[in-house]
């Protein structure tokens, strides 16, 4: 069974493809300190316009995090779960995730509760996680040979014998670490995600034996990372030239560890502060808000439950309304790639100019399959963005230079002349489903183009 078809997975946004334009998560930034030095982290640079994994604008408390979850909730529909992903480590910072875990469990006990953290302290606290409630986890497993994470991990800090660990012998610390509180959360009935990045000329040949062993191991879902490495980050592998992955690599990447364990591809990165529906991030709405000098009792009334839990009856409806993926024409040469511009159901319900990302499907066969997201710093219509110069048409072209077909709401003439003069055949199809978009494809225009 799929994550998405598994019931347990139906709202949860991270675990269901066709979830995560209607429903919501909310990042509690409770957990500021780390146990372990990642080459790839820099928790110190934030820039709100970004989406990236350990930033946040604001640290809060316990007791102030489910005051803005309360408040999120009355403000947000969707909202199904809330998680804890940093800016640290969650079991780093045990008694802060617990709290706010035990207080979610009674303030809002219709949300999912989830959180991510690097495995170091997973065997010690798997069960209270699920006494707490957390039946969806995140562990960060970059490497299986101890040669390899020592090239990725400076150091491990074990509070058992407060000691600090490098290099291999820090690695294989970790990892065993990693594998014991995988096995253990499995065992306990815990949906299991495994965050891998990838890290160019470091761990490429690793993540396909990280694959096979997740497999044995009963984990439900592979998500696949990019490494993000601008000079602006200030991290290890930032200062020492080690490039960021492409979109290319990463959908490559996806291919070759599809072995057995369903490989996620509609991640964003999301902030540990992230807000909102995947890929609209809202976070700075509630980074800091009159809502937390308000009593808890206060903010529960506002967050009425009996209205939430027929909002997503209502919402669950609509997901289970989304018609089945219509079968395409059988194309038998080699697969050609699809760029989506959609908000949501794989519909193109979003004009070209004000995409923020395209959703790239491959089409195999007479089916389609979603392999990535590729995101850019601004749309085309916004021009250029706020933190970079970058031409928005040649960025485009750029993150584009290898798709057959554009399926959008509207494009404009301009934009499309050039889509098309790059060998891009471009289909407007406002409101279609993908299926029914390419569906209008003739044979002979799909072996010509």
């Amino acid at each position: 069974m799929s994550t998405s078809c598994n019931p347990a997975n139906q709202d949860h946004p991270c675990y269901s493809h066709e979830a995560h334009g209607l429903f919501a998560r909310i990042h509690l930034p409770v957990a500021p300190a780390c146990n372990i030095q990642c080459n790839y982290c820099n928790r110190k640079f934030d820039c709100s316009n970004e989406s990236r994994p350990g930033v946040t604008t604001t640290k809060l408390s316990p007791e102030e995090s489910v005051k803005k979850v309360l408040y999120a909730g009355s403000k947000i529909e969707g909202l199904s779960v809330a998680g804890i992903a940093g800016p640290g480590d969650a079991l780093a910072n045990p008694k802060q995730t617990f709290k706010t875990l035990e207080l979610l469990k009674e303030y809002a006990p219709d949300l999912k509760l989830c959180i991510s953290t690097n495995g170091l302290m997973l065997p010690f606290y798997a069960k209270k996680l699920k006494e707490l409630g957390v039946d969806h986890l995140t562990v960060t497993l970059n490497a299986i040979h101890p040669s390899v994470g020592a090239k990725i991990y400076a150091w491990v800090y074990d509070t058992h014998s407060k000691k600090r660990y490098t290099k291999e012998e820090g690695a294989e610390l970790l990892l065993n670490r990693q594998l014991k509180g995988i096995e253990e959360c499995v065992r306990l009935g815990m949906m299991v995600k495994i965050n891998s990045v990838l890290i160019p000329g470091v761990n490429e040949e690793e993540l396909p034996h990280v694959a096979k062993k997740i497999k044995s191991m009963g984990v439900a879902l592979h998500n696949i990372m990019p490494l993000l490495s601008l000079p602006e980050f200030g991290t290890y592998f930032s200062d020492h030239g080690v490039p960021s992955a492409t979109d290319a690599q990463v959908e490559e990447m996806r291919k070759r560890c599809d072995i057995g364990v369903e490989q996620m591809s509609h991640c964003r990165q999301c902030r540990a502060d992230a807000v909102g529906i995947l890929g609209e991030d809202r976070s700075s709405e509630f980074a800091q808000g009159e809502f937390l000098a308000l009593p808890m009792e206060e903010l529960a009334t506002l967050y009425d439950l009996p209205s939430r839990r027929a909002t997503k009856e209502r919402l669950l409806q609509k997901r289970e309304a989304i018609p089945q993926k219509g079968k395409l024409p059988s194309m038998a040469t080699q697969g050609k790639l699809i760029a989506l511009t959609s908000r949501l159901e794989e519909r193109a319900d979003l004009h070209f100019g004000d995409a923020k990302e395209f959703i790239i499907y491959e089409w195999i066969g007479d089916h389609l399959k979603a392999v990535g997201v590729r995101r850019l710093q601004g749309s085309y219509c916004q021009g250029k963005s706020s933190c970079h110069e970058a031409n928005p048409i040649e960025e485009i072209l750029q993150k584009l230079h290898d798709i057959d077909y554009l399926v959008t709401a509207k494009i404009g003439k301009t934009p499309r002349e050039k889509l098309q003069k790059a060998g891009i055949a471009c289909i407007e199809a406002e409101g279609m489903r993908l299926h029914e978009a390419l569906g209008m494809i003739a044979p002979q225009e799909l072996e010509a183009n």
